[in-house]
């Protein structure tokens, strides 16, 4: 029999496998205006305050629905509202490709990841990754950055797959890449409620990753991983640990 029956571990990215290099503020702040210095060279005038505005609105609608509409749309229907109906497709790619050659500067690879990911593979793991991000191309663009591509079956973001974690469907789709059952995954993430409540109703492994982890008392009470690692040093004999258990 084999002794290590799940073979097939799906993880978060930020905050999990990707850091910020610092506060946030400042990044945005240049990304929102390299988004507007774009649109202007196209006789498009927007204000970059209006942009993050709008984006705070639908950070709090896909925070409730879990269904992700994407930069791109919000961006679309914006410049709708402001008199731009017939914008052309590559003139919004290209506004959001400048907003995200700021933001991606400002990620970068945890110290522990690329060992803990050889290792597995090294052992015969399947890896994937699904994102809750509201831009696919700025995700495909941090892994190949980052040179990790090809430890991984898949990349899947929300952004394409229109579910955000914890929504079942979500997982749902990650896991029909490997054609197999909940049970015979782990999920690898920092966020309590996305990654790991979501994980677990679908009777997933769950490990905490805790060093970026944000969360609230009451999800720390109501939401239980059944394993928690302050990095991802011990990821390698937490998964083995798990396999002896399915013996």
């Amino acid at each position: 029999m084999d002794t290590s029956p799940i073979r097939h571990i799906l993880f978060d990215l930020g905050g999990t496998l990707m850091h910020a290099r610092g506060d946030w503020d400042s990044p945005l702040k240049r990304a929102d205006q390299a988004l507007t210095d774009k649109l202007l060279e196209h006789d498009i005038k927007l204000d970059s305050s209006t942009f993050r505005a709008n984006l705070r609105q639908y950070y709090a609608q896909r925070d409730q629905d879990f269904r992700e509409t994407t930069y791109h749309f919000v961006l679309r229907e914006l410049l709708k509202g402001q008199g731009y109906a017939e914008v052309d497709e590559s003139v919004l790619r290209s506004a959001l490709d400048a907003m995200y050659s700021i933001t991606q500067s400002n990620w970068t690879l945890e110290e522990d990841a690329l060992t803990a990911i050889q290792k597995l593979k090294s052992n015969n793991y399947h890896l994937g990754i699904f994102s809750n991000a509201g831009d696919d191309k700025d995700v495909q663009e941090l892994i190949e950055g980052f040179g990790i591509r090809s430890y991984f079956d898949f990349v899947l973001t929300s952004a394409t797959c229109y579910y955000r974690k914890p929504h079942a469907r979500a997982f749902e789709i990650a896991l029909a890449q490997w054609s197999i059952s909940p049970e015979d995954a782990i999920m690898v993430g920092d966020s309590l409620q996305a990654d790991i409540f979501g994980a677990k109703k679908l009777n997933m492994q769950t490990i905490w990753i805790t060093r970026r982890a944000q969360f609230t008392a009451d999800e720390e009470q109501r939401i239980q991983p059944d394993f928690s690692l302050s990095g991802l040093d011990q990821l390698y004999p937490t998964v083995e640990r798990i396999a002896l258990t399915r013996r």
